[in-house]
């Protein structure tokens, strides 16, 4: 396995905090709009026979969205993200520079990209614990009145002080596991692809002496990479911390079962238009951020 050049890049866990949070939050203003589209898609009841789907696709979605609850419709949702992204994605790169630094033997010595794979399913472990909970409260706040139901929570703290209500912290870490599928093996492909990307560029276009271009090119790429691995999981989350306390006894081996029984394998990839075309502008606009951080923090605290 080929070594990766620049293993510098996020190795700074304080440094990765402060940047990663920033780039969070670049990352959910671009892409919550398809993001909101995603889990309608993917959570929209499954049709009577002869019935028509409640969404026909990403378009048909948004068009619904915009017609019966404003463009504003599209954003529902966003408070918890926006909010919980910070320390989301603060933890996110924290926990990807802890892992590159636990592999390393020294401060100068450079990583496999397999090495940086594994960080990358680290940082997933260390950012669940506020994902979790965050996407759950997102998701139920996304799908209420997409079909013309009852409006049962009125924000991102009244539904979390519902859920606690409810079922306890239990309630709100609903969906756990199924974060951690997604995001172990996501998170790796994500890392890898970046810093492999960046290092291509770098080598065959030695001229480009912008960080920020390779940055957005890597980090657009990197969340189409990431979706490949993390769709069929983010399927069974978004089920799972939609429904009813009750329905699913063994999480998300139930909802498994359940949509390989009714709708078969493709449902697991259901609302991939909207995520592969937020994909690429939302994690390029977080790259984008983070390289801002960092060049903010090369002029202010150079030995940082």
């Amino acid at each position: 396995m080929s070594e990766a050049p620049e293993q510098d890049r996020n190795s700074n866990p304080f440094k990765a905090f402060l940047s990663g949070g920033f780039g969070g939050i670049c990352n959910v203003l671009t892409g919550h709009p398809l993001d909101t589209i995603k889990v309608r898609l993917q959570t929209m009841p499954r049709p009577a026979p002869g019935e028509a789907p409640l969404y026909k696709g990403t378009f048909d979605c948004a068009a619904k969205t915009i017609r019966n609850e404003g463009v504003k419709g599209l954003y529902k949702g966003m408070t918890a993200p926006l909010t919980g992204v910070a320390p989301i994605f603060a933890l996110c790169f924290t926990g990807y520079a802890l892992g590159k630094r636990l592999q390393q033997t020294d401060d100068n010595a450079k990583l496999t990209y397999t090495q940086v794979a594994i960080a990358g399913s680290f940082s997933g472990i260390m950012s669940t614990v506020i994902t979790a909970p965050g996407e759950r409260i997102k998701c139920l706040l996304q799908v209420q009145q997409a079909s013309g139901g009852e409006r049962k929570y009125k924000g991102m703290m009244d539904t979390a002080v519902q859920l606690y209500k409810e079922g306890g912290i239990r309630s709100l870490y609903k969906g756990s596991c199924a974060t951690l599928l997604r995001d172990l093996p996501a998170n790796a492909l994500y890392f890898f692809t970046y810093e492999a990307l960046q290092d291509f560029v770098k080598l065959k276009f030695p001229q480009l002496h912008s960080d920020v271009l390779s940055a957005i090119f890597a980090g657009g790429m990197a969340g189409i990479s990431y979706w490949i691995v993390g769709m069929p999981p983010d399927v069974l989350k978004s089920r799972l911390q939609t429904a009813p306390p009750d329905k699913y006894k063994h999480g998300i081996r139930s909802v498994f079962v359940e949509l390989m029984q009714t709708e078969g394998p493709l449902a697991l990839y259901r609302g991939v238009a909207p995520v592969m075309l937020r994909a690429f502008p939302a994690n390029a606009a977080c790259f984008f951020g983070i390289e801002l951080a960092n060049t903010f923090f090369k002029y202010v605290a150079p030995n940082f």
